[in-house]
């Protein structure tokens, strides 16, 4: 699986880089086929709290899935964006089991 991260309007540190390719690693594990996952970071309205909204596209084979979600800290939203994913993936994966 290939992961894309992009930070707007603030550079990541690795470590954030290195918890969001950990979590988003781990959707492997609800669906196999995922071919490629896009992380968008970004801080908006700086002056307010609830700012950092992380975005994460997720392609597998016949669809692509999205996710967007905001919080205090970039590591809280993608592990809201992680879950939402996963079951995403899964409602997914069913659909495909009862063709």
């Amino acid at each position: 699986m290939e992961i894309k991260i992009q930070s707007i309007h603030f550079d990541a540190t690795e470590k954030l880089q290195a918890f969001i390719d950990k979590k988003i690693a781990k959707l492997e594990k609800t669906f196999e086929d995922v071919q490629k996952a896009e992380v968008q970071c970004k801080v908006v309205k700086p002056a307010t709290a609830q700012n950092k909204q992380v975005s994460l596209t997720v392609t597998v084979p016949g669809t692509t899935l999205f996710v967007e979600k905001t919080s205090d800290t970039f590591e809280e939203s993608t592990d809201l964006c992680v879950d939402s994913m996963k079951v995403q993936l899964q409602k997914y994966k069913e659909k495909l089991r009862n063709r």
